[in-house]
């Protein structure tokens, strides 16, 4: 029997080659969630919302679901031995997500008003809770967020009693503390009775109000949940909703999306633009990739416009559909010739608009999301690139976001209108996904199994002020790779290995063996300190297989 050679000094200059590196954007993205995550309670950063109660699409649940779901979509796909890092991300995003700044709105939503339901002749009785009946705009998001923590950690701290406790407590207001508890369990049950309640078409976001898009972040936690309990709730669920679509019909005249449906009154609203589509497209991917694809791919034109070889501009819905008319009606058109895109401003310009909504709604975003999950490379790649170039990049303490801008184009009819939801979470998630990545996570959700097992670092986050490129382990060449990378000053970490198979192991730094160490005993911890400065340092734990 030939035995294998005992571990190098110097490990191949292209050992690392097969392991792809974040880049400084990807790991800015990730820096600035943290950054936002770990605020002092009660303070929100550059988290401020176009409309102060919190009711419009830019508001806090939005950007701390996105944020999650991007931090999950990096770890899943991209940093998977990288387990404390992000558990205690998605904690501290899940924790916000629980303040009353951010689903105290919904008392006064719960009254109903004349903007979702017109026949409406008094106001409804209020409530505080923000779970029990409707409002799957909150919910659902909660929902996957919590069930995303439980898929990727093994962890139940949700499933506990009261785990998803709600304190209604205005100072100078009530007759005193009402409080609504939950947990992962009784929260997916209310959300499927709010679902059953509506025939199958799914929850009400505001009141009389259906829309398609958030409900599909809580079939994707039921997903999750079934892969852990053994149960099949998310097919019998989408088995109800689809028929109960497939009845109603989800796309208006115009093919896209519908806005949402008022079953009150039994109508439905069209979409004004593509953002809805998009954003829905973006995860139904998930469980239904024909109908998702299908539609982000015909259902974009007319709203993405290359005006250079390598950058796509996004058009409004009023140019975008005279775009589409245009070329519906002569051959050949190309939408991305200045000349037709002229034309179309001009007949946008020249027609008459319906009301407009209170607020923009961040439809760069939504396409952002969508071209992540269903578009090609160069498609997401030239959209970052109109992002860099007209949204400005803005660095703060090691993280990476775009400030607001009201404006919605420039001169040149470029797009510039940033709102928090794009500037925080939606171009971060954008990066951080990987194509087909929320079809991957529903068809291989990680089990309790896959996840004890993991060999994975622990015993550090964020917070060591060290950016982590690279955490991986490779089972065929039994090696565990870190790249990190300080933002500031050189840090000092204790990184704590966990799961490796029983065995010796070489460590290396920059390619280079520092230490061996024996791991004796299944469930045996490896520690090891690692300097990191401002360079990159690339750690390797790889096991002699010789011994």
């Amino acid at each position: 029997m030939t035995m294998r050679p005992s571990l190098p000094a110097r490990l191949p200059a292209t050992f690392l080659a097969k392991y792809p590196k974040l880049t400084r954007e990807q790991a800015g993205h990730l820096r600035h969630t943290h950054n936002l995550a770990t605020l002092r309670d009660g303070e929100w950063g550059v988290m401020g919302s176009q409309e102060p109660g919190q009711e419009w699409l830019d508001a806090y649940r939005y950007q701390l679901a996105t944020m999650a779901y991007a931090a999950g979509a990096a770890h899943y796909h991209r940093l998977p031995a990288l387990r404390s890092i992000f558990q205690h991300l998605l904690d501290k995003l899940i924790k916000k997500m629980l303040r009353r700044e951010v689903w105290g709105y919904w008392f006064l939503t719960s009254h109903s008003g004349k903007f979702v339901d017109p026949d409406l002749e008094r106001l409804r009785q209020p409530w505080a809770d923000p779970i029990v009946r409707e409002n799957i705009m909150y919910s659902g998001h909660l929902l996957l967020m919590v069930s995303l923590y439980r898929m990727l950690f093994n962890d139940d701290k949700y499933n506990k009693e009261d785990a998803l406790s709600f304190t209604w407590n205005p100072i100078f207001w009530g007759m005193g503390p009402e409080k609504f508890s939950y947990n992962r369990e009784t929260l997916q049950k209310a959300i499927i009775k709010e679902m059953e309640r509506e025939n199958w078409l799914g929850v009400c976001c505001e009141p009389n109000s259906i829309f398609i898009v958030c409900n599909q972040f809580p079939i994707i936690a039921m997903r999750y949940n079934d892969c852990r309990d053994g149960t099949n709730v998310a097919e019998e669920v989408l088995s109800k909703y689809s028929a109960a679509w497939k009845e109603k019909g989800m796309t208006g005249e115009n093919g896209l999306f519908i806005s949402w449906y008022a079953p009150k009154q039994g109508t439905k609203k069209p979409a004004t633009d593509i953002g809805f589509t998009a954003w829905a497209t973006a995860f139904m991917n998930s469980w239904d990739p024909t109908i998702a694809s299908e539609t982000f791919r015909t259902q974009s034109v007319g709203f993405l416009s290359h005006v250079e070889l390598d950058r796509l501009n996004v058009n409004p819905g009023p140019v975008a559909f005279a775009l589409r008319d245009l070329i519906a009606t002569e051959n050949d058109l190309n939408p991305s010739c200045a000349v037709t895109i002229a034309r179309a401003r001009e007949i946008a310009a020249n027609t008459p608009t319906k009301p407009e909504p209170p607020f923009p709604r961040p439809m760069f975003g939504y396409i952002l999301l969508a071209a992540s999950e269903l578009g090609d490379d160069e498609t997401l790649h030239h959209l970052l690139n109109h992002v860099d170039r007209f949204f400005s990049p803005t660095w703060q303490d090691g993280g990476l976001y775009y400030p607001v801008n009201p404006r919605q184009a420039d001169d040149d009819g470029n797009w510039t209108e940033v709102e928090p939801f794009t500037g925080n979470s939606a171009v971060a998630y954008a990066r951080l996904n990987v194509r087909g990545g929320q079809r991957k996570m529903w068809e291989e959700p990680w089990t309790a199994e896959q996840v004890g097992m993991a060999p994975y670092v622990g015993g550090v986050g964020l917070d060591s002020g060290v950016d982590f490129l690279r955490g991986i382990w490779d089972e065929e060449r039994k090696a565990l790779v870190v790249t990190m990378r300080s933002y500031r000053s050189s840090q000092s970490l204790r990184l704590q290995i966990h799961n490796l198979p029983v065995g010796v192991y070489g460590i290396y730094c920059s390619g280079t063996l520092t230490d061996t160490r024996a791991i004796e005993w299944s469930g045996d911890v490896m520690g090891v300190s690692v300097n990191v400065g401002e360079e990159d340092v690339d750690f390797v734990v790889l096991k002699d297989e010789d011994r």
